[in-house]
């Protein structure tokens, strides 16, 4: 009873009001003073959280003698709860962003693997419509549940999978070269793009960036689009574009980041 008076507390109730509604729910119609017998608080504080209960429409009483109280259902209580908050909710999301004229969603910094991945996990548990992943096969399996149930609630998941991610749901498009990749970047990389519009990436084993930001988002995707595109082209002209470009694409990454170049990029 008392984690009930605690929740009703949370909703604007204060700890009488609360006890009154639980003792009218076991007996109604009846007396303020029998509500004080009930809910056992004194008979002038149950007066006056019976006035409370009835001015906000909670309680409904009679014009007897002496006056009777009911309370509305807890089905009732909860709906108006929840369209009282949903209204509420609904009005800040609007009003909140104006409130700077050129405000954007801010950008966050997680450090430390197990933080990281708590943050993919709720991301990923978010998603609703779709998710772009770049993921390594190791990072994926601690991530695989949350994907799968994803993937069962209907969600659209496209995945480039690295150091030969597998998986028997949504569509992967396998990239070469992990283990130099990870080596040159000093970790993993992880890419995760949900609904469009919340993206995390960046070196999971040390850190990445969470954010909402559109124009994040926008260039997230590109990013992951252009390498599912190339892939694709990869995996259907694996010789003539060795011939061209040489293994590894050596020739089209010295063409764009000059022979010296000490950067390393797949």
């Amino acid at each position: 009873m008392e984690k009930i008076i605690d929740k009703l507390k949370e909703l604007g109730f204060n700890s009488y009001e609360a006890k009154v509604y639980l003792a009218l729910l076991k007996k109604y119609p009846t007396t303020g003073y029998e509500v004080a017998q009930i809910a056992d608080v004194p008979q002038s504080r149950a007066y006056d959280a019976l006035k409370s209960l009835v001015a906000d429409g909670f309680v409904i009483s009679d014009q007897a003698k002496p006056q009777k109280y009911t309370p509305i259902s807890p089905k009732e209580l909860t709906k108006r709860f929840k369209r009282k908050v949903n209204s509420t909710l609904e009005y800040l999301e609007k009003k909140l962003p104006s409130v700077r004229e050129d405000y954007n969603e801010p950008i966050h910094t997680i450090s430390g693997f197990d933080n990281i991945l708590e943050k993919l996990k709720e991301v990923i548990n978010n998603s609703k419509d779709s998710l772009f992943c770049e993921l390594w096969a190791s990072d994926y399996k601690q991530l695989e549940n949350e994907i799968m149930n994803a993937y069962d609630r209907g969600v659209d998941i496209k995945i480039v999978g690295y150091d030969n991610l597998q998986t028997v749901f949504g569509q992967v498009y396998h990239h070469e070269g992990a283990k130099d990749l990870e080596y040159y970047l000093g970790s993993r990389m992880v890419f995760i793009l949900a609904d469009n519009e919340e993206s995390v990436w960046g070196r999971i084993e040390k850190q990445v960036v969470w954010t909402k930001h559109n124009d994040i988002a926008f260039l997230m995707k590109e990013f992951i689009v252009h390498d599912m595109y190339l892939l694709d082209v990869y995996k259907r002209f694996p010789e003539q574009l060795r011939y061209f470009y040489g293994k590894g694409f050596k020739k089209l990454k010295e063409k764009i980041l000059d022979k010296k170049s000490t950067y390393n990029i797949h």
